[in-house]
């Protein structure tokens, strides 16, 4: 059994092929997500999630993933609250903005403050603002878990996703993608 607090070690099974594991992954869809926080001097900061799912309802937790080797790494190590912007199909370049190394994620998109001081984007379908509850190390990542304080619904439409490597959306109900 594992306990509850362990820090994973990056040591890889023997036989295990690193570009087979990545590829079942890739096949593995996916919502998109926007992470924020701010740094002591008030700076935002963020990356694009798609590791990020509810933990438990009662009390509200979510998890969210984020690679150690990320520029952004050391002011969310820091960080007491966090917000979570859960992408639609209009922000699939945001998603992309995030994700890159660009030094100006927060230029053009529409982010806002909330009453929270969390900053999200503007029109996700839903955010939820946390205070960091915990982080676990994990290989080459770290897991923050946090409690949500407060949540914001906006029109639901459909989601961007994750999927084969690349930003995609869903096809209309009732229709096969590529048909």
């Amino acid at each position: 059994m594992i306990p509850t607090d362990s820090t994973i070690s990056g040591a890889r099974r023997p036989g295990l092929d690193p570009a087979a594991f990545r590829d079942a992954m890739a096949r593995f869809p996916s919502g998109v997500a926007i992470v924020t926080t701010r740094d002591e001097d008030g700076v935002p900061h963020g990356f694009t999630a798609s590791s990020f799912c509810s933990v438990s309802a009662d009390p509200a937790l979510v998890l969210v993933c984020l690679a150690t080797s990320a520029a952004c790494y050391p002011v969310f190590e820091r960080a007491e609250h966090f917000a979570i912007s859960i992408l639609g199909e209009a922000h699939v370049e945001v998603a992309r903005r995030f994700a890159s190394k660009s030094a100006d994620k927060f230029g053009p998109g529409g982010f806002v403050r909330t009453p929270g001081g969390g900053t999200v984007l503007d029109g996700a379908p839903a955010v939820v603002e946390c205070a960091a509850r915990s982080r676990h190390s994990a290989g080459d990542h770290v897991i923050m878990v946090g409690e949500v304080g407060e949540v914001h619904l906006a029109a639901a439409g459909r989601p961007a996703v994750y999927f084969q490597r690349g930003f995609n959306t869903l096809c209309p109900s009732g229709r096969e993608a590529g048909g």
